[in-house]
C-alpha cells in the first residue's frame, strides 16, 4: 500500500480544483483505498484532493530576488509570463536601483498588483459527494453553470498568497481586491445586491432589509407586546369571542408589579446556574467567518431534570405555585421589562464589538440592528446569552407554565383531577420540549444562531412569546374547559405523533447528513452536488417536501389546539400564528437557499417542487 505524504492535522497548501491557484488547508484525513486526501480551507470548505494537488508550505516560499511576484505561477521559470507594464512604468533595473535607495519606492510596489485571469468552475463531485440510489451509483447532477468565453479578473496582493474566495454558481460580473497596509477591502458586485465586505467581518448588506425595514421592526416591537396582552385579556373573558374585542383594559398601574420581576430574575438565574454546571458534552459550532468553531456544552436536558426536583421540592415544601397563575399579566410585564433590558444592553455592547462578530443580518441601521441583532455571538466570557436564551429560561419556563394552569384547573373548576383536555396538552408539549433538549445540538446549525444576532426579536420571542403565548392553550382551558371523549382523544394522540414522526425523522436525517455526509445508512438518499462543495437531498423525507420539519411542527400545532374543542377560534390562534411564522421562515431560507447554492438550487426546486404541505404548497 503507498505510504502517505502529509499527516493529518498537517497544514498545507491545496489547489483548488479547476484552477492553478493554491490556498492554505488542514489535513483532516486520508482515504488509503483512493489515496485521497480530505482538507478543510479557510473558509470551511471540505474538499478531497490528490496527493499531487498539495504542496508543502515551504515550496511556497518567497524568493529572494527582484521579482515582488508571489503567485506559484511566475515561479515556475523565466518563461513564465511575465508582469505587464504600464506606460509610464520605469525599467526593471532602474526600479531596483530606486528601491535600494528610496524606502518610500518599496511601499509603492507592494501596493502593485498582480492580474490573474480565471475561468467560471464546475466543481466535480469528489469521494464523499457522491450520489446513490436505493444503493446503486447515480450519476451527480451538474450545478448547469453555462460556459463563459469571458474570463473573470481577480487582482491578488503581492503579498496575499492566501485569499479565502467561495465559488457561487451565479456568474459574477467583477471581483476586486485592494491591498493596503492596515486592512483588505473586497468589493463583489452580485446578482441583485451589493456586499461591502473587509476582511476583518461579514458583509454588510445594503440591498433591502427583512420584515419590512425600519418601519416594519418598529410595528413589530410595539405591536407584539400589545397584541399578546389583548390576546390574555381576551382569554380571561367569560365569552372570549372575537365580537369582545377588545377586552377591558386594566391600568398600568394593576399591571406591575416588582415583586414579580424579582420571581421572574430569580427564574432567569437559576436556569443560568443549571447552564454553567459542568455537566453534558461540549460540541463545537458551525465555523465562523474567520474559520473560529465556538463551543457549546450540552445540558439543557439536565437542567430540565433539576428544574424538574426544584419545582417538585417547591410543591412539597407547600411554595403556592398558583401565585403565578393568580399574577400571570404581571409576570408577562415582568419578562418584557427584562427582554427590553437585555436588548439595550445588546445594543450597547455591540456597539464597540469588532467587524468580525457582527452578525450577517445586521445593516448597520440603529433601530433595525436593535431589533434584529447586530452582534451574532455575544458572550460574558464562556456563557452565550444567545444560545442560552433560546433554549432555556422561555422553553423551560413554558413547561413550568403548563403545570401551573393544571393545578389552576383542579382549584377553580373543583376537580380532583386534571381533564383529560388538560392531560393532552401538557402532554403533547412536554414532549416537544423534552425532544427540543435531547436534540439540542441540532439548534447549533439553524438561522437563529447561524445568521440572525441577538436582539429585541429573539430576546422577546425566547423569553416573553415563547412562555406565554405557546401555554395559551392550557391557559384557555383554565377558563375555558372541555370535556374530550376517549375516541377523539385516540384521533388527535394519533395526530400528534404522525406531526411528532415526520418532524423528529426529518430533523435527524437532516443533522446525520450534515454530520457525515458518507455514512452508508445515507447511501440510499439522492443528492445534488453544490459549488460550495455541499449536498442538497432530493429524496428520503426532504425529497418529499422541501421543509417536512415544518409540515410535522403545523400538524403537532394542530394536535395542541384540539382538545380546547371548537367553541372559540381563540385557541386556534397559535396554529394561525405558526403557519405565518413558518411561511415567513421558509421565504427567508428559500432567498438565502438561492444566493448560497445558486442553480443547484434551482435544479432542487424543480425536483422537489412543495415546500411545505406536498400538492398544496
Amino acid at each position: 500500500m503507498p505510504s502517505r505524504k502529509f499527516a493529518d492535522g498537517e497544514v498545507v497548501r491545496g489547489r483548488w480544483p479547476g484552477s492553478s491557484l493554491y490556498y492554505e488547508v488542514e489535513i483532516l484525513s486520508h482515504d488509503s483505498d483512493s489515496q485521497l486526501y480530505t482538507v478543510k480551507y479557510k473558509d470551511g470548505t471540505e474538499l478531497e484532493l490528490k496527493e499531487n494537488d498539495i504542496k508543502p508550505l515551504t515550496s511556497f516560499r518567497q524568493r529572494k530576488s527582484g521579482s515582488t511576484s508571489s503567485s506559484p505561477s511566475r515561479r515556475r521559470g523565466s518563461r513564465s509570463r511575465s508582469r505587464s507594464r504600464s506606460p509610464g512604468r520605469p525599467p526593471r533595473s532602474s526600479r531596483r536601483s530606486a528601491s535600494a535607495s528610496h524606502p518610500a519606492d518599496i511601499k509603492e510596489m507592494r501596493k502593485e498588483v498582480l492580474e490573474v485571469k480565471l475561468t467560471p468552475l464546475v466543481l466535480k463531485p469528489f469521494g464523499n459527494s457522491i450520489s446513490r440510489y436505493n444503493g446503486e451509483p447515480e450519476r451527480t447532477e451538474r450545478d448547469g453553470l453555462p460556459h463563459r468565453n469571458t474570463e473573470e479578473k481577480f487582482h491578488l496582493s503581492e503579498e496575499s498568497s492566501y485569499i479565502s474566495t467561495q465559488y457561487g454558481l451565479w456568474p459574477r460580473r467583477e471581483i476586486k481586491l485592494k491591498d493596503t497596509d492596515s486592512k483588505e477591502e473586497n468589493i463583489v458586485a452580485t446578482k441583485g445586491s451589493t456586499l461591502l465586505k473587509t476582511s476583518e467581518g461579514p458583509a454588510t448588506q445594503t440591498k433591502g432589509l427583512e420584515f419590512g425595514g425600519v418601519p416594519g421592526v418598529l410595528l413589530i416591537m410595539l405591536g407584539l407586546p400589545a397584541f399578546l396582552f389583548l390576546l390574555l385579556l381576551m382569554c380571561e373573558q367569560e365569552e372570549p369571542s372575537l365580537l369582545n374585542f377588545p377586552p377591558p383594559l386594566p391600568a398600568l398601574s394593576d399591571l406591575w408589579e416588582t415583586r414579580m420581576f424579582g420571581v421572574y430574575l430569580l427564574w432567569f438565574l437559576l436556569q443560568a446556574l443549571f447552564y454553567l454546571l459542568p455537566v453534558g458534552k461540549v460540541v463545537e459550532g458551525m465555523p465562523l467567518t474567520d474559520g473560529r468553531r465556538l463551543k457549546y456544552r450540552l445540558n439543557g436536558f439536565y437542567a430540565l431534570l433539576l428544574t424538574a426536583v426544584a419545582v417538585g421540592a417547591a410543591m412539597f415544601w407547600g411554595v403556592p405555585l398558583l401565585f403565578v397563575h393568580e399574577h400571570f399579566l404581571q409576570l408577562v410585564l415582568a419578562a418584557f421589562a427584562f427582554a427590553v433590558a437585555l436588548s439595550a444592553y445588546l445594543a450597547v455592547r455591540a456597539a464597540g464589538a469588532p467587524p468580525a462578530a457582527l452578525a450577517p443580518a445586521s445593516s448597520g441601521n440603529a433601530i433595525y440592528d436593535f431589533f434584529i441583532g447586530r452582534e451574532l455571538n455575544p458572550r460574558i466570557g464562556t456563557f452565550d446569552l444567545k444560545y442560552f436564551c433560546e433554549l432555556r429560561p422561555g422553553l423551560i419556563g413554558w413547561v413550568v407554565v403548563n403545570l401551573v394552569m393544571l393545578l389552576a384547573e383542579m382549584k377553580l373548576q373543583h376537580r380532583a383531577a386534571p381533564s383529560l383536555a388538560m392531560i393532552l396538552v401538557n402532554s403533547f408539549q412536554l414532549l416537544y420540549v423534552v425532544d427540543a433538549l435531547w436534540n439540542e445540538e441540532a439548534l447549533l446549525t439553524t438561522m437563529d444562531i447561524t445568521h440572525d444576532g441577538f436582539g429585541f426579536m429573539l430576546a422577546f420571542g425566547d423569553l416573553v412569546w415563547v412562555p406565554f403565548i405557546y401555554s395559551f392553550q392550557a391557559f384557555y382551558l383554565v377558563s375555558h374547559p372541555n370535556e374530550v371523549s376517549w375516541p377523539m382523544a385516540s384521533l388527535i394522540i394519533a395526530l400528534k405523533l404522525c406531526g411528532y414522526v415526520i418532524f423528529r425523522c426529518a430533523n435527524s436525517q437532516k443533522n446525520a447528513f450534515r454530520k457525515n455526509p458518507s455514512d452508508p445508512k445515507l447511501a440510499h438518499l439522492k443528492t445534488i452536488h453544490t459549488s460550495t462543495g455541499k449536498n442538497l437531498l432530493v429524496s428520503g423525507w426532504w425529497g418529499f417536501v422541501r421543509h417536512p420539519n415544518y409540515l410535522g411542527d403545523l400538524i403537532m400545532a394542530l394536535a395542541w389546539s384540539l382538545p380546547c374543542g371548537f367553541k372559540h377560534i381563540l385557541p386556534y390562534f397559535y396554529v394561525i400564528y405558526f403557519a405565518l411564522l413558518l411561511l415567513h421562515r421558509e421565504a427567508r431560507d428559500e432567498r438565502q437557499c438561492r444566493t448560497k447554492y445558486g442553480r443547484a438550487w434551482e435544479q432542487y426546486r424543480r425536483r422537489v417542487p412543495y415546500r411545505i404541505v406536498p400538492y398544496v404548497y
